[in-house]
């Protein structure tokens, strides 16, 4: 890990560091995460396809890798940035070094930058295109191969990650650092999944809530769904801008009225283009395990995990039918909304995630009311 690399933004903006993981040159948007644990679920997050993650914590790596932690096959980011890079992996559940784990999954990293510094330039300036490299230092070089790196708005990414084909989830927690509580009882209920993206989590709170999940591909026909035994649909997180993902918003559209609809993140925002809003995107978007989540029907906050670049536009959706239940106390916006006359609601945020560290599970409950109900 002492081998030289650099991070060039697209503004001209560069950071020298050194090599962390896979030695090579990555590209994609760069983006920064303010929690200050959690970084392989992060990294194994599909809704990162296409990034290049910068922690702000300033020590990431201490605890090490375990395959138990992973919410998808392996990584999805473009790439990794961080402060300090841990030598030490020092955790009785550790199975190796956060170096080790990038290097074998060919994941290009830079450690030794100057985070703070990089946060409050993207803060500034936004979330923008860079490039890592450890072959190449040449700052003008970089900038050059820049024109060749897609921007973020227009870009379907969910079709990269989605599955292949559809299959049963049967997996509930298996980690005891996971859930205390006991599945629900009863008998299950069939819904489908479509997958934009799915974390494992999600997965896994759906069983514990009583659910019989089917994973479906993010460009499944409504008509396949319906001739179903499925009870409900469920729309998935996942990465990129969701209006180019036409073939999913028309699913949807077809769908709502028919079956009950709970969606997260990408799949919030697929349920508000669906409705007839809009979703623009955010100068440096909502990424870390921190932000308070305001429910305006009970008037709870939610301590919430977020992740996206994206956001509903309040003002595009008609409120005699769409109802806003959740704001981000931040800044005030889109966390949330329920359709008022059909069986279809939906967040922005991470409800399975685990930073408040139940607050929001209560959103999987609700989702099962609305199917027996």
């Amino acid at each position: 890990m002492t081998d030289e690399a650099i991070l060039v933004l697209e503004d001209g903006r560069s950071f020298l560091g050194r090599s962390l993981g896979y030695a090579g040159e990555t590209f994609g948007e760069a983006v920064f995460n303010t929690a200050m644990t959690g970084y392989q679920e992060i990294l194994t997050d599909p809704s990162y396809k296409g990034q290049l993650v910068t922690m702000t914590y300033p020590l990431i790596g201490n605890y090490g890798v375990t395959e138990e932690d992973e919410e998808s096959e392996g990584p999805h980011v473009a790439g990794f940035v961080v402060r300090e890079a841990s030598g030490i992996d020092s955790n009785f559940r550790s199975t190796g070094s956060l170096h080790a784990y990038l290097e074998r999954h060919r994941i290009v990293g830079i450690s030794g930058v100057d985070s703070r510094a990089l946060t409050r330039h993207l803060r500034t300036r936004g979330a923008m295109r860079g490039i890592i490299s450890t072959t190449c230092l040449d700052e003008q070089l970089l900038l050059k191969k820049m024109s060749d790196v897609p921007q973020m708005t227009g870009l379907d990414l969910a079709s990269a990650v989605t599955c292949k084909k559809p299959y049963p989830w049967t997996e509930g927690f298996v980690s005891p650092f996971a859930q205390s509580e006991e599945p629900e009882p009863g008998p299950k209920i069939k819904i489908a999944v479509i997958d934009f993206g799915i974390k494992r989590n999600i997965l896994r709170c759906l069983v514990h809530e009583g659910f019989e999940p089917t994973v479906y591909p993010a460009d499944t026909a409504a008509e396949e769904i319906l001739g179903s035994d499925a009870r409900g649909v469920f729309l998935s997180n996942g990465p990129g801008d969701p209006e180019p993902v036409t073939y999913g918003i028309e699913t949807v559209s077809k769908l709502l009225g028919e079956l009950p609809i709970f969606g997260i993140c990408l799949g919030h925002q697929i349920l508000a283009l669906a409705f007839g809003g809009r979703v623009p995107k955010l100068k440096f978007g909502h990424r870390g395990a921190n932000h308070p989540v305001k429910n305006l029907e009970t008037g709870r906050v939610e301590i919430t995990s977020q992740n996206h670049g994206f956001c509903v536009d309040a003002a595009t959706l008609d409120d005699s039918e769409v109802e806003i239940t959740h704001i981000n106390l931040n800044d005030d916006t889109v966390e949330g909304l329920r359709h008022k006359q059909l069986p279809a609601f939906s967040v922005q945020y991470h409800p399975e995630s685990s930073p408040g560290p139940q607050d929001s599970r209560y959103l999987f409950k609700k989702f099962r009311e609305q199917i027996e109900n």
